[in-house]
Order: structure tokens, then sequence, then C-alpha cells
């Protein structure tokens, strides 16, 4: 997630936005691979409540993006 933002950075606000699409993208995979994980045993609750700063994450970038205007 943070590459496709520093990937996006250098380019122009329509761009970037794109590029903070990806990674918005990118967090839901990542919160979805972590219900896999949990569902599969693999992690316990207390992991899971990743799930929290991931949707923390993706308020404050798509937030940012809206500040963009693009």
């Amino acid at each position: 997630m943070p590459s496709n933002i520093a990937e996006g950075s250098g380019r122009s606000d329509k761009a970037f936005s794109n590029f903070l699409d990806y990674s918005i993208g990118s967090s839901y995979e990542l919160e979805t691979q972590l219900l896999i994980a949990k569902h599969r045993n693999y992690i316990d609750d207390e992991t899971l409540k990743l799930e929290d700063k991931i949707a923390e994450w993706q308020r404050m970038t798509m937030g940012f993006q809206n500040k963009l205007g693009t």
C-alpha cells in the first residue's frame, strides 16, 4: 500500500489519485486475507483487531484523496 502511494506521489494529481485507488484496493485485499486467516485459525481475535486499523487507514486515505479533488 505505501509503495503505491510512493509511486504515484511524483505524478500528476489525477495519476496520484489513481495510485491512491490502487492502495485502497490493496487495503481491502489485506482485510480479506486477515478474515481468511482468522477463519482458518491462523490468527487469533487479537490479531484480527488489525482490521480496525485498516479501516482507519482507508478512511484517512479516502479523505486525503477527496481533498485532492480529483
